[in-house]
């Protein structure tokens, strides 16, 4: 009997290798040991494997044979310091302005936002090297854990503060600048969403020092928002902003007395 669905090549990578690739890195960058001594032996033999876990997965998503691993590895680990040190100035906004957080590694072993930014900031590296179904996979693993969607192609800034961070969804080609604050809910999406536009800038740019608090929607490849602005909840913007600005949904809220409400009360939704 022919079977009447797709099926997909058996040379794709495997998605538990992926994750698990992901939450070693995890671990290498920011190890959690009762014998530091100990894992700074280990941490040479740690790099090795991480090195020949990730050719591993190169080869396997490499079908037409067009990727340098050895090239790609190399620039990848030679990136991690970076990436670690922008990783620790994450963590330190969130220490400094979140009243909740009591230590640093409070932050990084709990919270959701700092695990989304970490995920990105490594699916990043190898989205500029062009690496194929890898970044995403890394980036779908975080949003399955952390409800945050940030795509791997997304240029974020240092330092960077995701609060309670559900719902946050944060496009391909959106350019986020440093010291930025998102609260849960927001969106920086495209406008239209044409599979011809694919290659072009479709989502919007936040300067540095701009807040957005939640349920803030942000539009367009065009959008700016200019730099120490403030977007507050639930606006809706698809126009630049400039720098210094305060952005704000002003509505009405009328109290009736019930007695007198004609209209009905009890929905059913």
């Amino acid at each position: 009997m022919e079977y009447p669905g797709y099926i997909l090549s058996n040379r794709l990578p495997s998605v538990k290798s992926i994750h698990a690739f992901t939450d070693e890195l995890i671990n290498y960058l920011f190890p959690v040991t009762d014998e530091p001594e100990m894992f700074m032996e280990h941490h040479e033999s740690e790099l090795y494997k991480l090195q020949a876990h990730l050719k591993e997965l190169l080869c396997s998503v490499d079908q037409a044979n067009k990727l340098n691993s050895e090239e790609i590895c190399d620039h990848f680990f030679a990136a991690l310091s970076e990436v670690k040190n922008k990783l620790i100035q994450d963590a330190q906004l969130i220490l400094d302005f979140d009243p909740a957080a009591s230590s640093f590694e409070e932050v990084i072993l709990s919270y959701p936002g700092f695990y989304a930014i970490l995920v990105h900031r490594l699916a990043h590296i190898l989205y500029l090297l062009k690496v194929p179904l890898i970044p995403r996979f890394m980036s779908e693993w975080a949003h399955s854990k952390t409800g945050i969607d940030i795509n791997p192609g997304a240029t974020i800034g240092s330092p960077f503060f995701i609060d309670h961070g559900t719902g946050v969804v944060i496009g391909e080609s959106a350019i986020i600048g440093n010291n930025v604050k998102i609260y849960q809910s927001v969106t920086l999406g495209a406008i239209a969403v044409r599979k011809e536009d694919a290659k072009s800038k479709r989502h919007p740019t936040i300067e540095d020092n701009v807040v957005i608090y939640a349920g803030s929607t942000i539009l367009g490849g065009n959008t700016v928002v200019g730099h120490d602005s403030i977007i507050g909840g639930n606006t809706w913007v698809t126009q630049s902003v400039p720098p210094f600005s305060v952005v704000y949904h002003k509505n009405q809220t009328i109290i009736n007395d019930r007695k007198d409400y004609e209209e009905p009360v009890n929905f059913i939704i």
